[in-house]
C-alpha cells in the first residue's frame, strides 16, 4: 500500500537504529519531515538522519525517562519542525530480569527503569503532543510501539511485558479521550524483529527456534513493522484509532 505524502511534522523516539530508524525512513520517504530522537547513541542517530529522503529533518537528543527531558524533546521538536503532527513512541528498554534469579535490589531498579522509559515517557510525550495538537486545532496521530509480549507473557523480561501491556491500555484510553479533537491513537504489537541489536540471537539454534515461532518460518523486518506504523498514522486510518495491531506473523494469536 502506498501512503500519500501529507508533509507532516513527525517525532520518532528511539530512532538511532532498528525499528526507530526504519520508521523514520518510512515517514521521510512519504514526504514528511522527521525529528530523529536519540537517548545516548548520537552517532547512530546521525546515521539515521543522514539516510533520510528529503529535507528539513531534525536531530533531537534527550533523556525521556526524565519528565523535564521529555518536555525539552517535545519543545525542541516543535520549534525545529514548526509543530508536531505525528508522534511515534518507539523508545524502550528491555533488560533481562528473571524473577527466580534476579537479586531484589536489581529487580527494583530494572522495574523502575522499564516504567520510566517504556510507560511514563510514552504517557508524558503523548500528553505534550496532544496538548499541542489541541491548542493548534489541527488534530494528529499518536502511534505507540507495544509488543506481543504484553499478551503472551515474558518470563525473563516481566517488566517489559507489563509495561507494554500498559502502553496498549494507555493508547486505548487516549483514543477515547482525544478523538473529539481529531487525534487518532493506536498501537502496534510486533513479535520478533530482525535488527542489529538481536543479530546474535538470530544465529544458530536459538535463531532457528525464534524463526520457528511463526508458521512463515521467519521473523519480521523492521521495514514491515514501520509500514504498519506509517499506515496507522495516515489520514486513512482514523477509524483504526484505539486499535492494537498484531504484527507477529501468526506467532501468537489472541482470542
Amino acid at each position: 500500500m502506498t501512503i500519500p505524502s501529507t508533509g507532516r511534522r513527525v517525532l520518532v523516539t528511539g530512532a538511532s537504529g532498528g525499528l526507530g530508524r526504519a520508521t523514520a525512513r518510512a515517514f521521510a520517504t512519504a514526504g514528511d519531515r522527521v525529528a530523529v530522537h536519540y537517548g545516548s547513541r548520537e552517532e547512530q542517530a546521525r546515521e539515521t538522519l543522514e539516510s533520510l529522503a528529503g529535507e528539513g529533518h531534525l536531530l533531537v537528543g534527550g533523556d525521556l525517562s526524565d519528565p523535564e527531558g521529555a518536555a525539552e524533546v517535545s519543545r525542541r521538536t516543535a520549534d525545529g519542525l514548526g509543530g508536531i503532527d505525528v508522534l511515534v513512541n518507539n523508545a524502550a528498554v528491555n533488560l533481562p530480569h528473571p524473577p527466580a534469579t534476579t537479586p531484589y535490589e536489581e529487580w527494583v531498579a530494572v522495574w523502575q527503569r522499564h516504567v520510566s522509559v517504556n510507560l511514563l515517557a510514552t504517557a508524558n510525550l503523548s500528553h505534550l503532543a496532544a496538548r499541542s495538537m489541541i491548542d493548534r486545532g489541527t488534530g494528529g496521530r499518536i502511534v505507540n510501539i507495544g509488543s506481543r509480549g504484553a499478551f503472551r507473557g515474558e518470563p525473563d523480561h516481566p517488566a517489559y511485558g507489563a509495561t507494554k501491556a500498559a502502553v496498549h491500555a494507555l493508547g486505548q484510553s487516549l483514543a477515547l479521550s482525544l478523538a473529539p479533537y481529531g487525534i487518532g491513537v493506536a498501537s502496534v504489537a510486533p513479535g520478533f524483529i530482525d535488527t542489529e541489536r538481536v543479530a546474535d540471537r538470530l544465529s544458530g539454534a536459538s535463531g532457528e527456534a525464534i524463526r520457528g515461532q511463526s508458521p512463515f518460518g521467519r521473523v519480521a523486518s523492521a521495514a514491515e513493522i514501520a509500514a504498519s506504523v506509517l499506515w496507522l498514522a495516515s489520514p486513512a486510518a482514523e477509524w483504526a484509532s484505539g486499535t492494537v495491531l498484531d504484527m507477529n506473523g501468526a506467532s501468537y494469536l489472541r482470542t
